[in-house]
């Protein structure tokens, strides 16, 4: 049987479960979300493992990278990450890594990204189901008239880590980049 490391991490946005599987972050996601046993599910399905609850390099330098980001002294992440779902979720998992740090975009945007103009509720899905919060940035997507709508951590939570961003960002930003 394969397994997936996985171990828990309190943050000051709430706690968090990391997994690794082959050397790549699969799961960075928040561990009381209403989506837990799907996402977690998804993820045992499409790597034929269980998960084990044992740390790894991968999941401390993911824990050290995210504290970072946290405190305001990182933009970017460089974790090699490994992306579980259909085709349809990861191209929306990897237009929202083209989003830049204190930057925000609307279902709407992400989906004419893809070249899926008409997929808008698609995309909202696809992107509340990703697992990888924080470095895929799902908290950077925005109802089209500007309003913050769900995400894994909450609203609150959501709300934190735009403010970070837009503080620790140079100069204006505009709202949207697509």
């Amino acid at each position: 049987m394969n397994l997936i490391n996985i171990q828990y991490c309190k943050t000051r946005i709430g706690e968090l479960i990391l997994g690794s599987y082959a050397g790549r972050l699969c799961l960075m996601d928040f561990r009381y979300r209403k989506m837990r046993p799907a996402v977690d599910n998804r993820i045992k399905k499409g790597l034929a493992a269980e998960f084990r609850e044992q740390n790894d390099e991968i999941i401390a330098e993911a824990i050290r990278q995210l504290e970072e980001y946290l405190a305001g002294h990182r933009t970017a992440f460089d974790i090699p990450v490994l992306m579980i779902g259909t085709d349809f979720q990861k191209d929306v998992w990897r237009a929202l890594t083209e989003i830049p740090y204190g930057k925000t975009v609307t279902y709407t945007e992400l989906a004419k990204a893809i070249k899926q103009e008409n997929a808008v509720r698609a995309v909202a899905g696809a992107n509340g189901a990703n697992a990888i919060a924080i470095i895929i940035p799902c908290h950077r997507v925005i109802g089209s008239s500007g309003e913050l709508t769900g995400y894994g951590g909450g609203l609150s939570v959501k709300k934190r880590l735009l403010k970070l961003e837009r503080n620790n960002s140079v100069g204006q930003l505009p709202k949207s980049i697509f």
